[in-house]
């Protein structure tokens, strides 16, 4: 009962911005709805938009990505944060909160 209590469970997906990541994460988050729990956010994890990326490939990727992002935006997701693609994983509270500013 706890999970589907917004005031003691907030439940995050967390999913690449690509197209099997993305309808896998949308039959999660339906699956989730019929037990009674509402997401409180998505979170879009490597994301090469807005790097500044001008590499004929990573354009190319970046369009995928942008197509999956809009898809989110239509519909899927009532909250949606996007972390971009890192050379390294950010480890620990500090990295954690660099992110989050």
């Amino acid at each position: 009962m706890r999970l589907q209590d917004p005031e003691h469970t907030q439940v995050l997906i967390v999913t690449l911005p690509e197209t099997t990541p993305v309808s896998e994460a949308g039959a999660l988050q339906e699956d989730l709805r019929r037990a009674g729990i509402e997401p409180y956010a998505w979170v879009v994890n490597r994301a090469l938009a807005g790097s500044g990326a001008s590499d004929p490939r990573l354009l190319q990727r970046i369009a995928r990505e942008a197509a999956q992002i809009s898809r989110l935006k239509a519909g899927l997701a009532q909250r949606l944060f996007l972390l971009p693609w890192q050379a390294e994983a950010p480890v620990g509270v500090p990295a954690l909160r660099k992110l989050a500013a």
